[in-house]
């Protein structure tokens, strides 16, 4: 993406990320998950701007990132401190722009705001709730119940109360929630790292200033920011010989979303890796875990419905391997005569489950050992693979731990190289895309590209009459 003469120095590349996300942001103002109310037509001028826009500062950002790569792997690179703070400049346009990628936003308000009413989350979609807040929901989730877990939903119930219902004010709030969770990400990442054996700068370059973390986390304000920055300070605590606490905070984690609970297996093993016995450390940890579960779910009145409640179904347009399969096997089947179509998508949902049980047991199993941080992230990572459903930040469950614990730079070149394909895996508004709408991204990174490469020229070509 980025010519390998292309100058470049913290500076550079703090000035080029923030030109990125702020057309990034701008653009967002007429392409984004906008309220309906003020959602302009697809056909006009202002939405296609606006989404070549988008993807004319996505290509600026992602290129402004692969650059940093090249500082932080230099002869001189950058301290966490200096990365964390090229992190906050980078975020800051994406602070104020409307939610981008996913209307999942609304849909965590729509949550929070049924709590309040005292109406169960885990039987009843957003349309119970009627009303403007249910009117901003994805029309697939509307009449589908929540699958979070208490902790999170006593989070938007306590932001709902205080928003009173405005939309505008919710939005801010929940994005200063992930805010929270992105700065728990990243406080952890270089003590996960030092403990890991890994590269400090390196981990948060790749684990906190990764494009899915800018798009999806801050200008997404999705609520895996939450569960991610709690399961780092879990581990970091584990590590840091308080394992009860590690527990404590991996299964606030869980009551987020419930991928984190696999935390608890690396809360373990960092136990057992300090020569204390397996069985003591089990029972700490599932007397920990227990113990929270309980006290969090009795504090937010929701109940135990979030069990039954991951059984919500995923969209039928969902691209993970076992979806897609389902339903390609369901058409064949279909197209056969066959009354076995059905159940298609249902067979593929568990084998991709048992795939990645054997996964897990291979990860965690392996000789020489994987530490315990790195095989977590490599875990996540497959259950985000082989699940039912997949979302361009689901990635993120696997990459934020690799990158804090990746054996090798060529880990987390291969890693980042993944990260900026997903990256531009979503358009702006968070809708299924369509050929225009695909044509328009297409000429905005295109345009990004040429400026990159003129840019490029102008630095490594002395100008008429001077020396190189």
């Amino acid at each position: 993406m980025v010519a390998k003469g292309f100058p470049v120095d913290l500076r550079r590349c703090r000035l080029l990320g923030l030109v990125g996300s702020a057309v990034l942001a701008v653009g967002g103002g007429t392409a984004g998950a906008l309220p309906v109310r003020e959602l302009p037509s697809l056909a006009s001028g202002r939405a296609a701007l606006g989404l070549a826009g988008v993807y004319f500062g996505m290509v600026l950002l992602i290129s402004a990132w692969v650059l940093l790569g090249r500082v932080v792997r230099g002869p001189e690179p950058p301290g966490p401190r200096a990365l964390l703070v090229v992190l906050a400049v980078w975020a800051a346009p994406l602070t104020l722009a409307p939610p981008l990628f996913s209307r999942d936003v609304y849909s965590y308000l729509a949550q929070g705001a049924m709590v309040d009413a005292h109406i169960d989350v885990y039987t009843h979609g957003p349309a119970m709730l009627g009303g403007p807040l249910a009117d901003e929901v994805a029309p697939v989730w509307r009449r589908t119940a929540t699958p979070y877990g208490p902790v999170f939903l006593a989070v938007a119930s306590a932001l709902s109360g205080l928003t009173r219902g405005d939309v505008p004010a919710g939005l801010y709030g929940m994005r200063a929630v992930a805010l929270l969770g992105v700065a728990l990400m990243a406080a952890a990442l270089p003590r996960l790292a030092r403990h890991s054996g890994a590269d400090p700068s390196a981990a948060v370059w790749l684990g906190a200033l990764n494009p899915l973390v800018l798009l999806h986390l801050v200008a997404g304000a999705h609520n895996d920011a939450v569960m991610l920055g709690l399961l780092g300070a879990g581990l970091v605590a584990a590590l840091g010989r308080w394992p009860v606490l590690g527990a404590v905070l991996v299964t606030l984690a869980a009551l987020v979303k419930v991928p984190a609970l696999l935390g608890l297996a690396a809360v373990v093993a960092l136990q057992t890796r300090d020569r204390r016995g397996t069985v003591g450390a089990v029972v700490t940890t599932a007397a920990a875990a227990l113990a929270t579960t309980v006290a969090a779910t009795a504090a937010a009145g929701t109940g135990y419905g979030w069990i039954g409640a991951l059984r919500t179904p995923v969209s039928p347009h969902n691209w993970s391997p076992t979806s897609l399969l389902g339903r390609a096997t369901g058409t064949l089947l279909e197209a056969l005569g066959s009354d076995l179509a059905p159940s298609a998508p249902t067979v593929w949902h568990a084998l991709g489950l048992a795939a990645t049980a054997v996964a897990t047991a291979v990860i965690w199993l392996r000789r020489p050992r994987p530490s315990p941080v790195y095989a977590l992230g490599l875990t996540l990572a497959a259950v985000a693979v082989l699940g039912p459903a997949v979302r361009p930040w689901y990635a993120l469950w696997g990459l934020f731990l690799i990158a804090a614990a990746a054996p090798s730079a060529s880990v987390r070149r291969r890693v980042a190289a993944a990260a900026a394909v997903l990256a531009l895996g979503a358009l702006p508004s968070g809708s299924p895309p369509e050929a225009g709408q695909l044509a328009l991204a297409v000429a905005g990174g295109a345009t990004a590209l040429i400026v990159l490469r003129r840019a490029h020229r102008r630095a490594v070509v002395p100008a008429p009459g001077r020396t190189a």
